[in-house]
């Protein structure tokens, strides 16, 4: 048995793709668009991790498709958690749970998906504004 993706719906593939590749760093691996089902399908992977991929499921009728809490999260591994979060920031990205810890942070995405991110061979010494920053909605 070989994993191979985590599939989410998405509402809006554009800002879907701005968020999971320009924000976040993933890179479009595969597109499959489907005339007679009426859907488009986008795979991303981490840069040099092509294994682990997410599939984004544009279904091109709107569907409400609520927030369950049934499905928890993604999660990556990045280099500079700090890095990245300020990145995320730039970009306009809401930082949920802060990485005070200099360890995990969560973000969401435009259709509130969570993204943990974790660092990669244990915390970063704690700095501003990082540690006193309080969390924002949801994570």
């Amino acid at each position: 048995m070989k994993y191979l993706h985590t599939m989410v719906r998405v509402t809006d593939i554009d800002a879907s793709l701005d968020f999971y590749c320009d924000s976040l760093g993933l890179v479009e691996l595969k597109r499959m668009d489907n005339e007679q089902g009426r859907f488009t399908l986008v795979f991303l992977a981490a840069p040099g991790d092509e294994d682990a991929q997410v599939e984004l499921t544009h279904n091109w009728d709107p569907e409400d498709y609520g927030e369950g809490r049934n499905f928890g999260h993604l999660a990556y591994a990045v280099d500079d958690i700090y890095a990245v979060c300020q990145r995320l920031m730039d970009k306009g990205v809401t930082i949920s749970r802060p990485p005070r810890d200099g360890y995990m942070a969560f973000v969401r995405s435009p259709d509130n998906i969570s993204i943990e991110l974790l660092q990669k061979g244990g915390a970063l010494p704690a700095q501003e504004p990082w540690a006193s920053m309080p969390n924002t909605g949801s994570w």
